[in-house]
This record gives C-alpha cells, structure tokens and sequence, in this order.
C-alpha cells in the first residue's frame, strides 16, 4: 500500500500507474485527458449551475427559433373528432378539420379513450395533454436511465431536462398532441413487470398499446419470440376485448375502420412526403411522383422482419430485454406504412442501450442529427443523390441501429483505485480451480460497488474485469 492509498502491483508501480501506462499505450491518453478536462470544468456545484443554465438559454431560443411548431394539430383532430361524435352525432371517421382533409385515423378504442375530451374545452384539453405527455415522459426517462440519473443528483436532472426538447420527434410530439409517449410509456411499463419477476400483469401495457395504435402489435410477437407465452396471451386477450369494447359501442366506426379506413393510407397523408421516415416513406420518394411498388414494398418489410427476428433472438439469447424492446421498436417504425418523425420517439430505448455499452459518441452523434430537423431541408424536393441520402436520414438512423445496436452484456471495469491486488506472476488462482470460491465472492461484491463512470478496455491482467449481467428489460 503506498502512501497516497493506491495498491503497490508485484510487477512494478501502483495499479492505477499501470492501468494509466496501458490505456496510453492504447491510444486512450486523449479520452483520459478529455475526461479530466471536463471532471475539472465540472468540479463545483456553482460551475455546474453555471452550465445548465447556458444550456437552458440555448435550448430557449433553439426551441424559438429554430422547430417547426405544430399548433396542436394531432389533438384537434381527436378533440374535433370525439365533439363530433359526442355532442353532434356525428361518425368517428367522418370528422375533418376544417381547411382540410385530415381526420380520425386511429383504431376505434383509441375514440373511446379519448372520450373525456368531450366533458373539457380545446384549451383544456392541451393542458391535460401536456400533461399527460410530461408525465408519460417522466415514465420513460425513469425506466431507461433513472439510477444513473439518481446517482448524477440534481445535475444529471437539470442536463437530461434541457436535452430533451432539442430531440425533434419529442418537440413533435408534444407541439402535435400526439399519443406516442403515453404508448411508448405503457410498452415500457410491460418491460419493468416482466425484468422484475411481475410476469402475472405483464402484456395488459402492451395490449392497450397495440389497441390504440397497430404498430405496437409488433412487441406480442417480441413476447412470443422470448416465449413469454403468458405475457403474450395477456396483451392478445387484452387488445381483443378492447377492440371488442369498442365494437360494442361504435359498430358501424368499427365496420368501416376494419374494412376500409385501415387500408386506406391517403387518409393520413402523402407516402412521399417528407416526414414519412419509413422504408415505405424512402421507396415512395423514390418513386415519386408515382406511386411506390407494392410488392417492393413487401419484400423490403419482410426483410427487415428477418433481421429484427435474428437480431432479437441474439439479445435474448444473452438475456438481454432491454436491447430486445429497443430492437422491436426500431423495426416497428421500418415496416410502419407510414411513421411520420414524431413517431421515432420509439428509438429512445435504443439510446438508453447506447449509453448502457458506453457507445457516447455514437449516441451523442446520432441524437444530434434527430435534433437537427435536418430531413426538411429537402421539404420541396428530395430528387437525386442527395435528395436520397438526405431526406432518409432519419431512417438511416433507424436502420443502422437495427443492424448494429450492441447486445448482450456490458464490460464494466471496476474502479482500479479499489480493485484487489493482482496475483503474482506464477501464483496459483483459486477461481480458475474453484469457480465458486473466494474469487467468485470477491467478484460478486466488487461488482456491487463497480462505478458504471470507469473507463472500458482495461488489459485483464492488470484489473479484474467486472462482467455485470445485463439488466433485464427497461
């Protein structure tokens, strides 16, 4: 032990020296600095306050400035819609905002949810659905990133609370009204059940999910495909009698949904434009301005099926949910006919799995162009090479994460100042004899106190590699 408290290593220096020499051998000496460089920036509470609040500031006259806000649309079409249905007689799938030729597009139990609207004014309801979409948010944040949120305190508060509303299908999502948080909430709350043993609930988030909103349906195959039979059976049963529910109480709105408003994607709005960012979307843009193959289509979702099955089946091979869910929702919005960019709220998963493997710069890379708005720069014309790679950025993100997302368990090194002395060249190692023994215990205790913050990469010899399961599902 030497003076300053580190461990003197039998091979020569300290195990923090050594550790150091090797990373620099590595080529890390420059992350090394950088992560000193921005330890020191950040050393204070009032050098942290100072931060956030420059970073609240350009967050403000970014959001001012620089999105498209959306005036509430989404809602005034549910709000219109269950008005017109409740106080006017009027039909769910007749209803059309005026100036337009947008109306109700969602199953029929997504109007019956609604229904409360009717008892509130317009401007009420975009509270309550501010509200609701903050508290959903709230959900979701919690499941994908709460302990480490909860080890950051205030500051890792104050930082995701200003990241978030540059992430543009979050503004879109709340500018529109949309749905898709609350869904993406109930989803993720069928995750937490099944990763904490509550298997007898798990499926019900999932099955209202998909009977509001179809593209959710994928994830009961993803219960299937993890034989999670009684989750899947639930969310089944539960999708069933709610669309039941709503038969009974709309039949002719449910006739006409299963028979003709369902398989009528006009109704929503154009392939081509610009904000579809489904491979439906990137083939109609392609295409236009006729119409896209269907056939071509088909194949191109049965493929993409193809790799989100193979992809999945490797992450819960290793036991890994929470790649498993993010996987599903990145395939969801590929084979969707239509995911307009405030659905892609669906990839936040798979940030939280970047963040999990330590892939920062990828995740600080990636989330930076979905803030960007960059696809509405060819709003008017996304025609050549460019038009082609540009306008479908936002899939190209989808689907390089689908391909690529990492899976399976996170190396994790412990801190180097309060691993245990490495064995001597030559000693014997109880653990290689007795996998069960002493070592294991040691492992299963530095792994309690390992500090997710360490660096990756470090040489076995040096520090014991501490493997951490996997969490299960978000």
């Amino acid at each position: 032990m030497t003076a300053d408290g580190t461990t003197k290593s039998p091979r020569g220096g300290t195990v923090r020296s050594r550790v150091r020499r090797r990373y620099g051998a590595r080529g890390h000496t420059g992350d090394a600095r950088g992560a000193d460089g921005v330890t020191a920036l950040l050393s204070t509470d009032r050098r942290r306050l100072v931060l956030v609040l420059l970073l609240a500031v350009t967050v403000g006259v970014f959001t001012a400035t620089v999105p498209l806000l959306r005036d509430w649309f989404d809602l005034r079409v549910y709000y219109g819609t269950v008005d017109a249905w409740i106080h006017h007689g009027g039909r769910i799938y007749d209803y059309r905002v005026p100036g337009t030729t947008y109306g109700f597009t969602y199953p029929p139990f997504a109007a019956l949810g609604m229904l409360p609207m009717a008892l509130v004014g317009l401007r009420t309801a975009i509270v309550l659905a501010l509200l609701l979409n903050l508290a959903a948010l709230a959900v979701v944040v919690g499941f994908l990133v709460g302990p480490a949120l909860r080890r950051h305190g205030w500051f890792g508060l104050a930082l995701t609370a200003c990241l978030l509303p540059l992430f543009e299908p979050l503004r879109d999502t709340f500018s529109f009204g949309q749905v898709n948080l609350v869904l993406l909430a109930l989803v993720l709350t069928d995750a937490r059940l099944l990763a904490r043993g509550h298997g007898r609930w798990a499926g019900v988030g999932i099955g209202l999910a998909a009977a509001i909103k179809l593209t959710p349906a994928l994830f009961i195959a993803l219960l299937l495909l993890g034989r999670r039979r009684r989750a899947a059976g639930v969310a089944t049963a539960v999708a069933g009698a709610a669309t039941g529910l709503a038969a009974w109480a709309a039949p002719d709105a449910s006739r006409f949904y299963w028979t003709d408003a369902l398989w009528d994607t006009g109704r929503v709005g154009r392939l081509a434009y610009v904000s579809n960012q489904s491979v439906q979307g990137v083939l109609a843009r392609l295409a236009a301005p006729g119409e896209p193959s269907r056939a071509l289509w088909a194949t191109a979702v049965l493929l993409v099926l193809c790799v989100w099955a193979w992809r999945t089946s490797r992450a819960l091979a290793a036991d890994d949910w929470a790649a498993a869910f993010a996987l599903t929702g990145l395939a969801a919005c590929l084979v969707s006919p239509i995911t307009w960019v405030h659905h892609l709220v669906w990839l936040l998963p798979s940030f939280a799995v970047l963040l999990r493997h330590r892939r920062l710069r990828i995740a600080a890379a990636l989330y930076g162009v979905l803030c960007s708005s960059v696809v509405w720069l060819w709003f008017d014309d996304a025609s050549g090479f460019d038009g082609f790679l540009g306008s479908n950025i936002y899939t190209w993100i989808t689907l390089g994460l689908l391909l690529w997302l990492p899976v399976g368990e996170a190396v994790l090194p412990g801190p180097a100042a309060a691993a245990p002395v490495p064995p001597a060249v030559g000693a014997r190692r109880p653990a290689e004899r007795h996998p069960g023994g002493r070592r294991a215990r040691v492992t299963r205790r530095h792994r309690e106190a390992a500090d997710p913050a360490s660096p990756s990469g470090a040489d076995p010899n040096d520090v014991p590699q501490v493997r951490r399961a996997a969490p299960g599902p978000p």
